[in-house]
């Protein structure tokens, strides 16, 4: 095929575009060119911008563009129009975030979406979920029966910006007491970038279109399994010390990005347990797998291993945090 990956230098685009070439694929990236573009050969490269900058795009022919960098409507509507006579299929990474009620488990592809309250509104940062969702629809009104729409989950694995699940086993390569955030059964719902680029690509192939969640199997994994798993892979010197979720909030710990993956069912994050609980139903039938989670835990280890230690991290405990949160504990069990 000959592919066209709007970004392709980060995380999924660049897995995208690794895949595609291991596939035989003649890909082709579109970025701004300031991550990482010159790491992958066999790529061609168009430089240029989403928001005005697009004459790079203005020639060529693409049996497939796979989206991964498309956030506001205005610009993936642009891109769109752009392509329309040039591109066969076009497959948008889109977020499990779109769904308008994630306080349940189980969101399903015909659930409804978020809405813009106000249309004008390119704030990605307050309106994640809810501009991905009207990006879906731009798409559907711009090319009918020919959109293959992405819902992700949590993204893990080597080359990941967010550190969310990074942290963890880096964390216990280090060994010690280990904070571990309860409860132990709490689900984490995590789906390893390889594993996701590759069905992405195979759906691509077989011209599918349509809506699917992609995330990893419900169940599979609890957060008591990912650390102590964690544990047996890395290091099983490291001691995981299990901390009550109510003492943590009490100690203004932080959920999800100073605890990675720590959703507690009530305060303020109540309203997104559902976030790592999404059915995945329809891309299992499509042929979505997952590779074991020790690989997933050791790459992504070795992968931060190799990277510069003064690169700061973006989630996780800092070192003296832990400690000051391990000794309240530990005073709190002695009580």
């Amino acid at each position: 095929m000959r592919l066209l990956i709007l970004g392709g230098t980060v995380f999924l685009g660049y897995a995208l575009a690794e895949e595609a070439v291991a596939r035989g694929h003649e890909v082709t990236i579109f970025s701004r060119g300031k991550s990482a573009s010159g790491l992958l050969s066999n790529v061609k490269h168009l430089i240029g911008d989403r928001d005005g900058g697009l004459q790079a795009l203005e020639q060529g022919t693409w049996d497939a563009v796979i989206d991964t960098s498309g956030y506001v409507p205005r610009l993936v509507k642009a891109s769109a129009e752009l392509l329309e006579g040039r591109v066969g299929q076009y497959t948008f990474i889109s977020s499990v975030s779109v769904y308008r009620d994630l306080s349940r488990p189980g969101a399903v592809e015909e659930d409804v979406v978020l809405e813009l309250e106000d249309e004008e509104s390119e704030d990605v940062a307050a309106h994640y979920g809810a501009l991905k969702a009207r990006c879906e629809a731009v798409l559907a009104e711009q090319l009918p029966g020919r959109v293959l729409v992405i819902r992700p989950g949590l993204i893990v694995g080597p080359r990941d910006p967010t550190d969310r699940f990074t942290y963890w086993p880096s964390r216990i390569a280090r060994g010690g007491d280990v904070l571990a955030p309860g409860p132990t059964a709490a689900p984490v719902q995590i789906i390893d970038v390889r594993d996701l680029a590759s069905w992405i690509l195979s759906m691509t192939e077989a011209r599918r279109t349509g809506v699917f969640n992609a995330a990893g199997e419900p169940g599979r994994v609890t957060m008591q399994a990912l650390l102590e798993r964690s544990c047996s892979a890395l290091n099983p010197s490291a001691r995981l010390v299990w901390a009550d979720g109510d003492f943590l909030a009490g100690q203004g710990a932080g959920a999800w990005v100073e605890l990675p993956l720590w959703l507690p069912a009530s305060g303020e994050t109540a309203a997104f347990t559902g976030l790592v609980q999404v059915k995945v139903d329809k891309a299992l039938d499509a042929g979505l797998s997952f590779r074991p989670l020790e690989e997933t835990i050791r790459d992504t280890a070795e992968w931060d291993a190799g990277r510069p230690a003064d690169i700061p991290r973006k989630a996780g405990l800092a070192p003296e945090r832990e400690a000051e949160l391990l000794a309240a504990w530990q005073r709190r069990q002695s009580m």
